[in-house]
């Protein structure tokens, strides 16, 4: 008999630590993207940063497709944290393309960066010659351009092309004016440049990036401004925001260059304890030092722009630690 009542006890004391009187570890799998970009390294800050409290905790990274994926995998709840631009998020709550349907169980950790902004480059060369200056001097200039954009699919892409369509300048505009539009990453748009393969390069990564850096350093490039009604109308449509390159960040930029900047977001689902939102999101906030380290890029991340994000509603652990640090009212 006595047996049975301490079984029965040691149940009872299980069943309370599930159910949030005594807090486990956090154990959760955070979707990213590439397996060595900068969202890995968000993965293993993250980690770190819980494993200051807790070195039971733990945040496993998993490489996926990137933000339209890893929205899909909380949208079907087979995963437990996900990486996604804010652009990619307003879209999964339309239930606009890729998705076939708004996502509606998605409810933010934290904001990770808001410093990604947009950046055309083109040949110096071209952009004397027809008086190029901005991206809406693009369409009526009638040069034969070869466009490097990022690869289909990618929510870069998507900005990319809304924008040129914006100034008149979309595929069938540029074939006409006897230019192309191709395709690549970071990387191989660097490559295409150098090799003389293409004559202006489009992408959304932080300033001064390796692959920017390549096309600034080999090449003889300026960077376009971009209209503001363009700017105004993006922001509108992916939830971007506006951005000031200041000048002299590459070699011939000799004034700030107004555009506009991607941002990205620790995202979960509905689905995700409260507790282990709490303990995470405090973790996060608290010892937000380890994920600054990861790279020079995360140095601006502070607690004020953690919480700064207004496209989805907080989980409610993380807004409760949040609240608790005074960071939320």
């Amino acid at each position: 008999m006595k047996k049975q009542i301490k079984a029965a006890v040691a149940a009872l004391s299980i069943s309370v630590i599930g159910t949030g009187v005594m807090a486990d570890s956090v154990n959760v799998t955070l979707s990213g993207g590439s397996p060595s970009g900068l969202w890995s390294l968000l993965g293993a800050g993250i980690d770190r940063a819980v494993k200051v409290d807790d070195a039971s905790g733990v945040v496993t990274y998993q490489a996926t497709g990137g933000g339209f994926a890893n929205i899909g995998l909380l949208g079907a709840n087979r995963t437990d944290l996900g990486l996604a631009h804010d652009a990619e998020i307003k879209l999964a709550l339309a239930g606009d393309e890729p998705f076939k349907a708004p996502i509606e169980n998605l409810q933010a950790i934290g904001y990770m960066y808001n410093w990604a902004p947009m950046h055309f480059f083109i040949k110096k060369s071209l952009a004397e010659e027809y008086n190029i200056d901005s991206i809406d001097d693009l369409a009526k200039s009638g040069a034969a351009i070869r466009v490097a954009n990022n690869n289909a699919g990618n929510i870069v892409a998507n900005i990319a092309t809304f924008m040129l369509e914006e100034a008149g300048y979309d595929e069938g505009t540029i074939e006409a004016n006897g230019g192309v539009l191709v395709r690549g990453g970071s990387s191989q748009q660097a490559d295409l440049i150098s090799d003389g393969r293409t004559d202006m390069v489009i992408n959304g990564i932080f300033v001064g990036h390796s692959s920017f850096r390549k096309v600034d350093e080999g090449n003889d490039v300026v960077l376009l401004s971009v209209p503001q009604d363009i700017i105004e109308k993006t922001n509108e449509r992916f939830g971007t925001g506006t951005y000031v390159i200041p000048a002299g960040n590459y070699k011939n930029q000799t004034s700030d260059v107004i555009t506009l900047a991607l941002g990205a977001m620790v995202i979960t689902s509905d689905a995700l304890p409260e507790e282990t939102g709490y303990m995470l999101a405090k973790s996060i906030a608290s010892n937000i030092d380890e994920i600054r380290g990861v790279h020079n890029a995360m140095k601006q991340l502070s607690t004020e722009l953690l919480v700064s994000q207004e496209t989805l509603p907080f989980h409610p652990g993380a807004k409760r630690a949040y609240m608790e640090l005074g960071l939320l009212k």
